[in-house]
């Protein structure tokens, strides 16, 4: 009975004296790595975005998606909203909501990506021409007035001519940048009968 409660004391003051050795390193640094037992996969052979990277020349890891890429959030089962197409033919219609808020982000987009070519209201005049980029097209002749929503959507998804593809802009903006464009034609080209009764006074002699 004596030999079992020698080897208890002996265990139990060695737990207590290993217990206590652990907690006086509570609060305290160093440079070591700490012994896992189970990593829990904190290192893994991946990068994270906006990391550095040896593998590329610009050395980041950020990449332009592959063309052709669709983002997982955008709903596949509308062909419509991200092709421009209904069947085999250009679709009509913004597929989006339009409102102040789609117009004014459309707005801001077409400044940004369009206006240096096709100017500020769409006629072509941007300020490339000063520089000898002749061609962009005058948004408001009346073959791009009377082309359908959905093949203006795939001019600006996959470029025609000189223009180049804008697939990199989402595509909920591309829809904005068309209703803004359908905006600018309006503006250029409004019958008298959509003025206001003041307005359409004001203009008769």
């Amino acid at each position: 009975m004596k030999g079992f409660i020698r080897t208890f004391l002996a265990i139990f003051g060695a737990a207590g004296l290993a217990i206590l050795a652990i907690a006086g390193f509570r609060g305290s640094f160093t440079q070591r790595t700490p012994i896992e037992i189970f990593p829990d996969m904190d290192r893994q052979p991946k990068y994270k975005s906006q990391t550095p990277s040896p593998l590329f020349p610009e050395g980041r890891v950020d990449r332009v998606p592959p063309y052709g890429t669709i983002p997982f959030h955008v709903p596949t089962d509308q062909p419509y909203l991200i092709t421009g197409k209904m069947g085999n033919m250009w679709g009509t219609g913004i597929p989006v909501t339009v409102d102040k808020n789609l117009l004014a982000r459309g707005k801001e987009r077409y400044e940004i990506n369009c206006k240096v070519c096709h100017g500020v209201v769409g006629a072509g005049n941007g300020i490339t021409s000063q520089y000898g980029l002749v061609g962009a097209a005058n948004l408001h002749q009346d073959k791009y007035r009377q082309m359908a929503d959905g093949e203006i959507f795939n001019t600006i998804t996959h470029g025609k001519g000189q223009m180049g593809p804008y697939h990199h802009i989402a595509v909920e903006d591309r829809w904005a940048i068309i209703a803004y464009l359908r905006a600018l034609q309006l503006s250029q080209n409004a019958p008298a009968n959509l003025l206001p009764p003041d307005f359409a006074k004001a203009g008769n002699p």
